[in-house]
């Protein structure tokens, strides 16, 4: 097994940039969310980049569908996070459909691995 495979899935390359945007976005939150709702959502964004290399690392691939489906309860979180944000007026209504529609890609992304994972199980 390759060492690091990881960085070879376009979903782990599109979730750094995704952690990136979320990071950026969040650094214009004011202060006194520093601790409770930003470091909330920061935490489940990050959560998905070691989410699936962790996974990438098991001997199987229900034990790897597992850890990408723990990535896409992450982006979940995420989501919900910056619903939160918008309620609070912290984001625009802009901001927040972006983040959405972001995490939906990843979701999708994901979501196809798992199955793919779990198909390649059945052809076995």
């Amino acid at each position: 097994m390759k060492t690091f495979r990881f960085r070879d899935f376009q979903v782990y390359k599109d979730s750094r940039k995704f952690r990136k945007d979320v990071t950026s976005t969040l650094k214009t939150f004011p202060t006194t969310e520093r601790y409770r709702l930003v470091d909330q959502i920061h935490r489940s964004c990050l959560s998905v980049l070691p989410n699936i290399a962790e996974g990438s690392a098991k001997r199987s691939d229900a034990d790897f569908a597992r850890f990408l489906e723990m990535s896409i309860c992450s982006l979940n979180e995420c989501v919900a996070g910056f619903d939160a944000a918008y309620d609070d007026a912290l984001v625009t209504e802009e901001i927040r459909l972006d983040v959405e529609k972001a995490a939906e890609l990843l979701v999708k992304q994901l979501g196809g691995f798992i199955k793919s994972l779990r198909l390649k199980k059945v052809d076995s």
